[in-house]
């Protein structure tokens, strides 16, 4: 092991972006995947149908971090797309985040002028979180903020972190838009889009170097471990840095307790058509147990004509059976502090570090966890 500079732990965005950035260092890097591929959670590939799919749900890189941007485009050409999604109403879909489209669709265009006005004489700006509007003095906005609350906000959250309706605090809609304008695209950031090929040939492309070694279908806590401040690989003390990008409170044996996630169940649909819903992503916020139906081709712009492949998405409690994967932190503030005492544990190893939404028990959105790599190890 003395020819290692690292052994990364995961082979994931965090991984690969932390190996890549260290091995052009001149680092030599060991990279063990528990998995049979590398690229986590953005790992795609194509279905018995030839349609590119997204195996652990639907991932849309967007950044207004221009350095991110940059680091990425060195490894891909990207499709440009961006990114629409709608919410399924009993009478018609509606664009989200709510904007002056759906705003017309609901109330009509008279109405939508007059909401307009009302938020301009009182926000003075185009975007307004929905509390701002729950808030208002103003009844008919007001109105309109109770109303996006009810049917875009409440009852998506209750299904995906499994809440009662009384238990989903209001103030974390703190930063849900409703945008006074026609822009109906989810994401504003200025660089969007998906991998030209794929993520996979991207996450290979960074892979591509001759200081990285990956072995995949290896779990690295059967081979790295920590005691009494020492790291040993295959039992024998390393000098190596270990980059450790997984479960923190699995690493420890979880002896503080298990960390709270939430997790989901894919269920992926093909159908001899060309087209299966008008955008993308809708979010079912109040029918149905899944809560959104993803469209592949709509995401990559894959041209194949007379098929197309869908995904539901089902969220639930995390119970660390074999093949659930962690996706979303559920930070409480136990939970926070249970996490505390692992960084704390953590902190006992000076070769030890922690990286990416697993590890630092984080939601990063993709552009995040690079951003996070290269601040710590350019």
């Amino acid at each position: 092991m003395n020819r290692y500079d690292y052994i990364i732990c995961g082979a994931g965005l965090a991984g690969v972006s932390s190996a890549r950035i260290l091995a052009e260092k001149g680092a030599k890097i060991l990279i063990l995947e528990k998995l049979s591929h590398v690229g986590g959670s953005v790992y795609d590939l194509l279905d018995d149908s030839g349609i590119l799919v997204h195996k652990y749900g639907p991932h849309i890189f967007h950044t207004n971090n221009k350095k991110v941007f940059n680091f990425l485009s060195r490894f891909t050409k990207w499709n440009k797309y961006s990114h629409k999604v709608e919410a399924k109403f009993p009478e018609c879909n509606v664009p989200v985040p709510f904007n002056l489209k759906s705003i017309e669709k609901v109330y009509g265009a008279e109405k939508a002028e007059d909401l307009l006005n009302f938020v301009k004489k009182e926000f003075g700006t185009d975007t307004v979180s929905v509390m701002s509007l729950v808030e208002s003095k103003t009844p008919e906005l007001s109105a309109l903020g109770k109303f996006v609350y009810d049917n875009i906000f409440l009852y998506y959250t209750v299904k995906q972190w499994g809440k009662k309706p009384s238990e989903v605090d209001p103030k974390t809609t703190s930063r849900v838009p409703v945008r006074f304008s026609y822009d109906d695209r989810y994401f504003t950031d200025e660089y969007q889009g998906l991998p030209l090929e794929s993520y996979t040939t991207m996450i290979k492309a960074m892979l591509s170097h001759e200081n990285i070694t990956v072995k995949t279908g290896i779990d690295a806590l059967k081979r790295v471990k920590l005691e009494n401040g020492k790291i040993y690989f295959d039992g024998e003390q390393t000098e190596a840095k270990v980059i450790y990008t997984g479960e923190t409170d699995r690493l420890f044996g979880y002896c503080f307790g298990r960390l709270p996630y939430r997790t989901l169940d894919f269920k992926f649909e093909t159908y001899k058509k060309d087209s299966f819903q008008p955008v993308a992503t809708v979010n079912y916020t109040v029918s149905e147990d899944f809560t959104r139906i993803t469209e592949f081709k709509k995401l990559t712009l894959q041209k194949k004509d007379g098929i197309t492949t869908v995904m539901k998405e089902y969220p639930r409690r995390y119970e660390g059976k074999d093949g659930e994967i962690p996706y979303y932190p559920v930070e409480t503030d136990e939970s926070r502090k249970m996490y505390g005492e692992y960084v704390k544990l953590a902190s006992d190893y000076p070769t030890l570090i922690l990286v990416g939404r697993l590890a630092e028990y984080k939601y990063y959105n993709m552009d995040a966890v690079v951003a996070r790599t290269l601040e710590l190890f350019e």
